[in-house]
């Protein structure tokens, strides 16, 4: 299902005048009050600030967004017919598919808003980090066109694992550099404790942070877990439930992968906003997530840092420890501590479900899909297919007509080496170790 790039949305949906309570402010954790926009100021631009804690509905989409936007927007809802015939469900499997982007994955639906912004204000360069790539790609390709310069931290384990996503980032001007590194203050403390620090979301949040501070050309720039970052990302959602309707067909489950938070929330959070306004009071909202980061899972909601080093403010939010440092699994995205506020204080009320899986099951079940569908899914993404083929096999197993819905966030064609090592039976299942 296509639709007509006049229906792109005009508007991001703001979710936290619709939570069951008002979102706990990030803290302070100099003052231990809850941080004022000009705490932030340092980080962000003064638009970003603005619609992090704006608490309107709706916020416009900028023209030269939208002018942007049209690349790859609005995106296909497919049915994966092919795969329900695999597993002889009678459920009916749809997913949102973000992997026509130019850089092959959602997040650029807010890479280009974020640059769009920071550039208005005047600034030269942006720092930020990046797990498999996807992030660091998508930030690169939108200063690209908007003639921002940029520095990405990229964790060092998906720095080797994934050279490909590193020469999309270098094909678009980006500087990458392996986190932990030789760069920042920080970095050097990690690798004088640990040479051979594989790195994590959150170590490389850290770097980036204070690489921007120190530079005063500079603003950093987050690719998941706060606000606005989700915000961007709902006109996922948006579209998908303007297909749906066209189709006439009404979603039971919403599945979304997750590490941060934002591909899940951009799908899961406006079919939300119907579920509480009581026209889909039945939907089910699935968080699919890796046992070597299960924050949602087994995670405690708390206060925490939303990095490594503490530099950040403290977020309320499901998290492991922002010490954790997760196994070298190949869905590097997923590889963080917490979850965003907004959707662990959703989890944490009973209106998401988090289920987690080892890298060897969700392979299984991407090759399947692979195999029948012909796209080949980012490893992240196949968390969110695993999902759908449990919740499938079991409306088989009770003959029940399911409507299934997942957001695709990215293919895995520069993912490759994982799928080659799950071939030739050299992958590793990695579970969450709390020690």
């Amino acid at each position: 299902m296509y639709l007509s790039e006049e229906l792109i949305p005009r508007r991001w949906y703001n979710i936290l005048p619709d939570l069951p309570k008002p979102l706990p402010p990030p803290i302070n954790p100099q003052t231990g009050e809850p941080i004022s926009p000009q705490d932030l100021s340092i980080l962000f631009p003064k638009e970003i600030l603005e619609q992090e804690l704006s608490l309107n509905t709706f916020i416009d989409i900028p023209d030269e967004v939208i002018e942007i936007y049209r690349l790859w927007r609005p995106t296909p809802l497919i049915r994966a017919k092919r795969f329900e015939k695999l597993l002889k469900t009678p459920a009916k499997i749809f997913f949102k598919y973000e992997g026509i982007s130019p850089t092959g994955s959602h997040k650029v639906n807010t890479s280009v808003p974020q640059a769009f912004y920071n550039i208005r204000e005047g600034v030269e360069r942006l720092t930020t980090e990046t797990g498999a790539g996807q992030w660091g790609s998508a930030l690169a390709f939108a200063t690209k066109i908007y003639g921002v310069r940029l520095t990405v931290y990229m964790v060092k384990v998906s720095y080797y694992q994934k050279p490909y996503r590193k020469t999309l980032m270098k094909l678009w001007g980006a500087e990458v550099i392996p986190s932990p590194s030789e760069r920042t203050s920080f970095g050097k403390r990690i690798l004088e404790e640990d040479p051979n620090n594989p790195g994590s979301l959150g170590i490389a949040i850290s770097e980036a942070i204070e690489d921007a501070v120190t530079h005063e050309d500079t603003k950093y720039s987050l690719g998941s877990v706060l606000n606005h970052v989700i915000l961007h990302q709902t006109v996922i959602g948006l579209e998908a439930i303007k297909q749906m309707e066209l189709l006439d067909q009404t979603p039971d489950y919403v599945i979304g992968c997750v590490g941060g938070g934002s591909n899940f929330a951009g799908l899961a959070f406006p079919f939300y906003r119907l579920k509480k306004k009581g026209l889909l009071p039945s939907l089910k909202i699935i968080a699919a997530e890796s046992t070597a980061s299960p924050s949602l899972t087994y995670g405690d909601y708390r206060y925490d840092y939303g990095d490594t080093a503490g530099m950040t403010p403290k977020l309320k939010m499901h998290t492991l420890g922002h010490k954790h440092v997760p196994a070298p699994i190949h869905a590097g995205g997923l590889r963080y501590h917490g979850a965003a506020p907004t959707v662990s204080l959703l989890r944490e009320e009973g209106f998401i479900e988090a289920r987690a899986y080892n890298q060897l099951e969700v392979f299984k079940v991407a090759k399947l899909f692979a195999e029948t569908e012909g796209i080949v899914p980012a490893p992240e993404t196949a968390h969110a297919i695993k999902a759908a083929y449990d919740i499938a096999l079991d409306a088989k197993r009770h003959g029940e007509e399911k409507t299934i819905l997942f957001n695709f966030s990215g293919h895995g064609l520069l993912d490759l080496q994982a799928y080659e090592e799950y071939i030739e039976d050299k992958l590793q299942p990695y579970e969450y170790n709390s020690g």
